[in-house]
């Protein structure tokens, strides 16, 4: 007796067409300019002066004039250009801190400026609501984004009295603080070095790092 005939169902082994949304959370291109920036920032503060010398309470005076506290504010800067630079971003940390809401505003506005233009791969446009963006009109929207968050935040005034107090604190440590016992014919060009270097290799490196990208949109 002959079995019925038996209806074969097609079975497939191959995944489903349906591709789901991906968010690349670190890029090639943000590694490697998050690791230049950190050599770079390690580089830098190996040259800063011991923390002694600037606070040493023996060379300490009045200047006598404008002229020679401007003079001693250039002679300290030239040796103590790292540490004055540490201690100018540490009351920009500490005003950040003490104001939740502008620093979480200004890491929402750097994480936007980098994952959706700088270091988004130019093959994955911006989607947003199933529509497509081009690279101009998702420029537009960060910039009229970030104008308009400085405006109704506090993130501008928070940074501005920040940068205030740091080089006012840089100026009247500068003017007071008696550069001579200071070896700055010996030494200014290794802490040159050191600035510039931590300048150069954070700018190289972000050029380095997003040009591709840039080239692709042009």
């Amino acid at each position: 007796m002959a079995s019925p005939p038996h209806s074969s169902l097609p079975i497939s082994n191959q995944p489903s067409t349906q591709s789901q949304p991906s968010i690349a959370i670190a890029t090639p291109a943000l590694r490697a300019f998050i690791t230049r920036l950190s050599d770079s920032l390690r580089l830098a503060f190996s040259h800063r002066r011991p923390w002694y010398e600037l606070i040493d309470r023996s060379a300490f005076n009045r200047p006598d004039s404008v002229s020679e506290a401007a003079s001693r504010v250039r002679k300290n800067f030239s040796y103590f250009r790292i540490n004055y630079i540490t201690l100018v971003g540490s009351v920009l940390a500490l005003s950040l801190i003490s104001h939740p809401i502008a620093l979480f505003v200004l890491l929402f506005i750097l994480s936007s400026w980098l994952f959706l233009y700088f270091f988004r791969p130019s093959d994955s446009p911006l989607i947003i609501l199933n529509r497509q963006f081009s690279d101009r009109e998702t420029l537009g929207i960060l910039i009229i984004f970030t104008i308009i968050a400085f405006l109704l935040t506090s993130v501008l005034s928070v940074l501005s009295w920040a940068l205030m107090v740091g080089l006012v604190i840089v100026c009247v440590h500068g003017s007071f603080r008696v550069p001579e016992d200071l070896f700055l014919d010996d030494q200014e060009p290794v802490a040159g070095a050191g600035f510039l270097s931590f300048l150069g290799g954070a700018a190289s490196s972000a050029a380095a790092a997003a040009g591709p990208a840039m080239a692709s949109r042009v």
